[in-house]
């Protein structure tokens, strides 16, 4: 295992953010977990375990050590009468692994087609497309705690999940190597398509995993930009989530306002929509912007800082805040 020294993290973001890493270092095994404990005990110093980096944005150079998780593998591990259990490491490629699956002849993954990122990172934002969420097709997840070098595999209660939020993310951040991730595919189909656009673009075709996942691969790329040709971090900012009373209060005034009722009774609405509403979609300061089809994307038009996209995110909170009186999120973690 090699610690480089002064390393541009443009190839590991997807903003493609051209900012400096003061180390960086590829685990490629288990057993660089080792070395990797040794230099935390010897350096002072942050470090970050970095999956596809397709959720955070660096705004300045990494005093510390960036950790690229690289561990490779796949496979079935078990099946019972009612479910496939299928293990895959870290470093794997999230979509390509999902794709995987499907040619297997094993469904459930197909609506979290062509996200980004890897497969040890999906658990930390739990994410989540058309109506799917990885907390819904997850066994556990494997990981190594960095402090004390011991193994041990959390079930999905330990995980502590909710809508982009993990104990991985909110309590454990950094200390937990996640090392693979199994996966619970129901053998019999459990088809998740009454979403918008998607059961309109399925008219005609047969219900297989491989037609939902085209599809979805199809919308997602007519609404989202590619980031290896414009950088962006997908959806930069969460939905939000607000009482009844408030969805109340705001429909009141903005009776199109969009509504996704919870189960504890709170409200969930777009910050597509709400930033739409503010006239974001296709805005563009310097080098950065709003996307044109999407109001939830800010991209990189070529050679933007960090701290372009962090002054945008922070003008378009401030605009929805004064509009609607709501709080945006970010979801990228801001470095």
């Amino acid at each position: 295992m090699t610690i480089s020294e002064n390393i541009s993290l443009q190839p590991y973001n997807s903003f493609g953010i051209d900012i400096d890493a003061q180390y960086f270092m590829e685990l490629n095994r288990l057993d660089d977990v080792v070395a990797l404990r040794e230099w935390r005990v010897n350096h002072d110093l942050p470090y970050l375990l970095l999956g596809g980096g397709s959720n955070c944005l660096f705004t300045q150079t990494f005093e510390g050590l960036i950790v690229r998780v690289n561990l490779q593998g796949k496979a079935l591990v078990s099946e019972d009468d009612t479910t496939y259990y299928v293990k895959a490491s870290a470093g794997e490629n999230w979509h390509q692994f999902v794709r995987w699956t499907i040619e297997q002849g094993w469904g459930g993954l197909e609506n979290l087609s062509l996200i980004p990122g890897t497969v040890g990172a999906a658990p930390v934002q739990n994410i989540g497309a058309y109506g799917v969420e990885l907390v819904d097709r997850l066994h556990s997840v494997d990981v190594i705690d960095l402090d004390r070098g011991e193994a041990s595999t959390l079930d999905k209660a330990a995980c502590q999940f909710s809508y982009r939020e993990s104990y991985f993310k909110s309590v454990s951040q950094g200390r937990l190597l996640i090392t693979a991730v199994t996966f619970a595919l129901p053998k019999k189909p459990r088809w998740k398509i009454a979403y918008a656009g998607v059961q309109q673009a399925l008219e005609g075709k047969e219900l297989t995993a491989r037609n939902i996942s085209d599809t979805i691969i199809a919308l997602r790329q007519s609404k989202l930009p590619d980031p290896t040709i414009m950088g962006n971090a997908g959806s930069f900012f969460k939905n939000p989530i607000i009482s009844n009373n408030e969805w109340q209060n705001l429909v009141a005034k903005y009776s199109n306002l969009p509504n996704y009722p919870q189960a504890d009774g709170s409200v969930k609405t777009s910050a597509a929509w709400l930033i739409d509403q503010c006239g974001w979609k296709g805005h563009r300061q310097g080098n950065v912007g709003v996307y044109k089809d999407h109001a939830l994307v800010l991209v990189n038009h070529g050679g933007a800082s960090g701290q372009a996209v962090k002054t945008l995110a922070e003008d378009i909170i401030r605009s929805v805040k004064d509009k609607f009186s709501l709080v945006l999120e970010a979801e990228p973690r801001v470095f």
